[in-house]
């Protein structure tokens, strides 16, 4: 593919138009071209991991450099599991009800004269992401099942993934007919996203995935209006009454499953009552998970032999076998320190007290907020969204794992016999109904 010679803002034209033809299609025929996209998958998938295994070989010299992380470099790595994985959240997302068309409100403002809102796509989504190329097929299916257009970029270190998929599932949604040539679109240069930040007459929303650094950069750098989330600083808060087996699941699942992940715990917050149980057993475990303890000077006390936690710890995504551990007094300072100290992203509490999770819950400023269970479970497959085109931890349009809800728009449409607004103006002025209807 030649997306290098072609000119962004050409390419961004095409998107623009083909979401005016995507907006009409039938969800009879999104599901025909999301089925065939995830055929596409299963039936390319060694050539999916032969472009895979270059871009790796690749990566791990850019690793000894310095250049990217090893948290990157696993999130870029593919096997037969994420290549099924990524046609079945295709799949997924096929199933899900059409979110287009669908009648929010309808109200009669007077008799002949009904108002109705409608959802509706938004447009051209740009999504800039790092490392992970099985972003792409997520993005793709929501985009195509809500309608919208999509511009990809992904990291230089994916670029030969990116490439293939990107292929194979554009040749594939043409495979129906009405779906418009055009409506997924790849660009893979600094020079091109630095254009598409500044085409907000073309792309409606920008969607960046990726290091703090990275997001920080998209949302000081354009007009166009960002969803996303700059850090994942996710903690999870042993309670005085928790149970001990469960804590240490909890604990242990929301750090090592995936520590590379933006959704794993970085902090993990212990109650002064049931420290000198809990601390000592956390860390056995930790270590020999090979994970890296930091501690305060209260853990450091309960559990020897572990790093002092700083105060930039308690603001770190480590992405990595890293966590820092705080003793606090009660619910309250756990609360103020995961505001205080936290992204927005997902926190837990583990705790057999309905009231003292209650509280957590409704006072902890988060898109997640979760009672006895892992951080891992913030995600947009997991929460039946079929996938999510990111997680965000913005408080307008849409928050947490966003799947299809959050590509979607609404306009009013209103129906009306002749009336004009000059007949509700004035002494004699008609009155409106404002009635709600079904």
């Amino acid at each position: 593919m030649a997306t290098k010679k072609r000119n962004v803002v050409d390419m961004a034209g095409e998107a623009r138009a083909a979401a005016l033809e995507l907006s009409g299609l039938s969800n009879v025929k999104k599901r025909l071209a999301l089925k065939a996209m995830a055929g596409a998958i299963r039936t390319n998938c060694k050539k999916i991991l032969k472009a895979n295994e270059l871009d790796v070989k690749e990566a791990k010299k850019l690793v000894v450099k310095g250049i990217i992380t090893e948290a990157m470099l696993k999130r870029l790595m593919l096997d037969k599991s994420k290549v099924e994985g990524m046609a079945v959240g295709i799949e997924s997302v096929a199933k899900l009800p059409d979110p287009v068309g669908r009648v929010i409100s309808r109200m009669e403002m007077d008799k002949g004269l009904v108002l109705d809102q409608i959802t509706c796509p938004i447009g051209v989504i740009g999504a800039i992401f790092e490392s992970r190329p099985d972003v792409v097929p997520q993005i793709a299916s929501l985009c195509l099942k809500s309608g919208n257009a999509v511009i990809f970029k992904g990291g230089a270190e994916a670029s030969r993934s990116n490439r293939v998929l990107h292929e194979i599932l554009s040749q594939a949604s043409q495979e129906v007919k009405g779906v418009p040539a055009g409506w997924a679109q790849l660009i893979e240069t600094r020079e091109q996203v630095k254009q598409v930040l500044a085409l907000d007459e073309y792309i409606d929303l920008l969607v960046p995935r990726g290091s703090n650094e990275f997001v920080r950069f998209i949302k000081d750098n354009t007009r166009i209006p960002v969803l996303g989330h700059a850090d994942g600083i996710c903690h999870v808060f042993i309670d005085k009454k928790a149970k001990m087996d469960l804590a240490l699941a909890i604990a242990i699942d929301s750090k090592i499953q995936y520590p590379a992940a933006c959704n794993a715990a970085e902090t993990l917050l212990v109650h002064k009552d049931i420290a000198g149980a809990f601390i000592p057993e956390i860390v056995k475990w930790y270590k020999e998970y090979g994970v890296e303890v930091r501690g305060c000077r209260e853990t450091r006390k309960v559990a020897k032999g572990i790093k002092a936690a700083v105060e930039k710890d308690w603001k770190t995504e480590y992405l990595n076998m890293i966590i820092s551990i705080k003793i606090v007094e009660d619910l309250n300072q756990a609360i103020d320190h995961i505001n205080r100290y936290g992204s927005k992203h997902t926190d837990t509490i583990v705790t057999e007290s309905k009231k003292t999770a209650g509280v957590f819950m409704k006072s902890v400023d988060s898109a997640c907020v979760f009672h006895n269970a892992s951080t891992r479970f913030s995600d947009g497959f997991r929460f039946g969204k079929g996938a999510e085109i990111g997680i965000s931890t913005n408080k307008t349009h849409a928050r947490g794992p966003v799947g299809l809800e959050g590509l979607i728009i609404y306009n009013y449409r209103l129906h009306g016999s002749g009336q004009i607004v000059d007949d509700y103006s004035g002494p004699k002025a008609r009155k409106f109904t404002h009635k709600k209807l079904k």
